[in-house]
């Protein structure tokens, strides 16, 4: 808090100042005197005012860095609020909510896959072996896809991927490279293992309501585990 006295000696000197300017018949000394008084003073105010100046602009950097801190942190929360923390999807909350967003105002192609016997996972490797491999997986899902697209973890070992302005021919050649992508390779936490998906496809036009969108191609995912599993169903 600045002092509201902190230039009270200046305000006095520049009195003093305008007073022997006005007073008659003052000899030379006395002016000398009032001028060193006022340049005195003057000197210090410029002082104090570059302090105050360097004060300022420190504060001001230091409002500014806790300004982007805050938007850091802010964004942080956010990212965190909105995508699962394991494999980095989208949460199961935010894949919906997105879901909902693009059939107000788009078509949109809706896959579904679930690993195939995730539980004999766990249960003979242990729950780290587990994660490690829907860990995994969401890597492969994000190298497959490359950015069409957006993948959600809406389960244990169950995702959700949106095509929004995809067709259902499309979509199902996206769900096949998916569903080789796991199958045609080993997972590095569990080589011994083959890890295998099966996978459901829907196409939604435009206004779609999405829980019936969402049944359906649930509905598709569940005909291909019924069907012997490490297949798409539309």
């Amino acid at each position: 808090m600045v002092d509201t006295n902190l230039f009270e000696a200046e305000m006095a000197a520049l009195n003093r100042a305008q007073a022997t300017v006005t007073a008659p018949g003052l000899d030379a000394s006395q002016y000398r005197q009032a001028l060193e008084d006022l340049v005195r003073h003057y000197q210090r105010l410029m002082r104090e005012t570059h302090r105050l100046i360097r004060h300022g602009d420190r504060s001001e950097a230091e409002l500014n860095a806790a300004n982007t801190r805050l938007q850091q942190l802010s964004a942080e929360l956010d990212y965190k609020a909105r995508h699962d923390s394991l494999t980095g999807t989208l949460n199961r909350r935010a894949i919906f909510e997105k879901a909902q967003n693009h059939l107000q105002h788009v078509s949109m192609s809706l896959i579904i896959l679930d690993i195939d016997f995730f539980k004999e996972i766990n249960d003979s490797c242990g729950h780290p072996a587990g994660d490690a491999v829907l860990k995994e997986l969401a890597e492969r899902l994000f190298s497959i896809l490359n950015g069409q697209g957006s993948i959600g973890r809406v389960g244990g070992e169950e995702f959700t991927i949106l095509l929004p302005e995809t067709g259902l021919r499309d979509a199902l050649h996206v769900a096949e490279a998916i569903r080789r992508g796991i199958a045609d390779q080993p997972f590095s936490s569990v080589p011994e293992r083959r890890i295998t998906a099966s996978f459901g496809v829907g196409w939604n036009e435009r206004h779609t309501d999405f829980a019936l969108a969402y049944s359906s191609t649930d509905a598709a995912l569940y005909r291909a585990k019924n069907k012997g599993r490490n297949q798409v169903a539309f």
